[in-house]
């Protein structure tokens, strides 16, 4: 009977103060919602390419069987280059049917399979990466794509874009405080709308037919930014 009783006073007891909504601030002047954006650039200090080998053959077991065996010298070119087996990931395989048709286009044929395997590979020593794409060239693989350039850590980058966002907001604030005879306050709220990467400057891979240099690899610049939504009371 006790332990009923107890229950009972639980259920009627009102809702713990802990699941209560913070209020907002009392508003004593005039509120000002601002969006602000800083940027911060840095240089792109890893590379990603995609490596891939297409092979063909009258059967699907041979064409795979083939593929497999360029993918095999593909990836140990790709080690005996300095690239680590986590930074290999495989990134799609297929095998589809290949078919040929008349000069009208019609009674199509199957006369084989084709295989395709691509892997993506990361790599940080930007400067060898035309060495890295002649060398695949040279081991059969007949798919790259990239380099698409990017930063490992971009935290301090962020971070300063934020600090710039700030400020960027503080002086509109200031503007519009002016503008309108009052002065800026307290802040009343920050909300952050996300960082964002925008490539800047040149990425470029010059030709690699009949084993052109591909040294010139131009990494630029890449441009974080940060978008806040700054509230302010003007006084």
């Amino acid at each position: 009977m006790r332990k009923l009783f107890l229950l009972a006073l639980l259920a009627a007891a009102p809702l713990a103060p802990a699941l209560a909504q913070p209020a907002e601030p009392a508003l004593r002047g005039t509120r000002l919602d601002v969006v602000a954006t800083g940027e911060a650039n840095r240089v792109p200090d890893i590379a990603r390419i995609s490596a891939g080998v297409v092979t063909s053959a009258a059967t699907a077991t041979a064409a795979l069987e083939q593929n497999a065996a360029r993918m095999a010298t593909v990836r140990a070119a790709l080690k005996r280059a300095g690239i680590a087996d986590r930074d290999i990931q495989t990134s799609s395989i297929n095998l589809f049917p290949d078919y040929r048709q008349d000069e009208r286009g019609n009674n199509p044929q199957l006369i084989g399979y084709r295989a395709s395997n691509e892997v993506s590979v990361r790599f940080r020593d930007i400067a060898n990466t035309g060495k890295i794409l002649d060398t695949l060239v040279a081991q059969g693989a007949n798919q790259i794509s990239g380099p698409n350039l990017s930063i490992d850590k971009p935290e301090a980058g962020l971070d300063e874009a934020r600090t710039k966002a700030l400020a960027v907001a503080r002086a509109r604030a200031e503007l519009y405080a002016r503008a309108l005879g009052k002065r800026v306050g307290r802040v009343l709220a920050v909300s952050e709308a996300g960082p964002s990467f925008a490539p800047y400057g040149k990425v470029a891979v010059q030709s690699m037919a009949r084993g052109a240099d591909t040294n010139l690899i131009e990494p630029g610049e890449q441009t974080l930014s940060v978008t806040l939504n700054v509230s302010y009371e003007l006084e």
